[in-house]
């Protein structure tokens, strides 16, 4: 089935540079000019994906984030000129799962969105894991699945994103294992970490809080100047 990405961009020239480079990647692609455009769309149809800006009128993209993240969990890949680590950090712990900073090479951007969609519709887990036969981790009241993508606390939905997810599994199909940050980015992110790189370290925030929220104890150690870890 093709997979459907829906562009956020006041700037229609950027906006019709991305839809071209998408398109020849054999995705289906819709644009949106501003944040209540983009609710309309959503409200539409089904996309698999969104590539969202984050200055825009009408409604910013971060309150198109939020407002995203509040109806599921689609994966969202944030295009902003804004470079201060704040911005980022701000845009990812409302919910999206890259960032990309403008001016941006097409060709990454579209590395980006080919690696967001691969580990929300078709993750593999990583080598390393110690996965169970019928394809679920059970750690207490707490059931992952790898065949479904989704986690359950006592037969109640988690809601994560595929980000989350992926460090998740990463961390429970290894217990006991310790991960630093640059492990985990190069497994679940598939790229090249650098050292001021802290985009994990906002990911696992918002996982331990969601996880803490629905199980109402810590899951996710941290072994301070190591790692973080999950103890069978």
């Amino acid at each position: 089935m093709t997979k459907s990405v829906l562009i956020v961009d006041d700037d229609r020239e950027i906006a019709g540079l991305i839809d071209i480079y998408l398109r020849n990647e054999g995705l289906d692609t819709t644009k949106a000019y501003d944040g209540e455009e983009a609710l309309e769309k959503l409200a539409e149809r089904e996309f698999h994906l969104v590539v969202l800006d984050v200055m825009m009128p009408k409604m910013d993209g971060i309150e198109l984030c939020r407002r995203i993240r509040e109806a599921g969990n689609i994966p969202i890949l944030m295009v902003s000129a804004k470079a201060e680590h704040m911005d980022k950090i701000l845009g990812l712990m409302t919910g999206a799962d890259d960032y990309v900073v403008k001016p941006f090479n097409p060709l990454e951007l579209v590395v980006r969105v080919k690696t967001l969609m691969r580990r929300a519709y078709q993750y593999a887990p990583p080598a390393t894991g110690g996965s169970k036969e019928d394809g679920l981790i059970k750690i207490g009241e707490l059931t992952i699945s790898k065949l479904t993508h989704t986690a359950e606390a006592d037969g109640r939905p988690i809601h994560l994103t595929s980000t989350e997810f992926g460090i998740l599994y990463l961390l429970a199909s290894n217990p006991g294992r310790v991960f630093n940050a640059e492990d985990i980015f190069q497994q679940v992110w598939k790229e090249k970490y650098f050292e001021s790189n802290n985009t994990v370290m906002v990911h696992i925030s918002k996982l331990r809080e969601k996880l803490e929220q629905e199980l109402g104890r810590k899951l996710i150690t941290t072994v301070w100047g190591v790692g973080y870890k999950i103890e069978s």
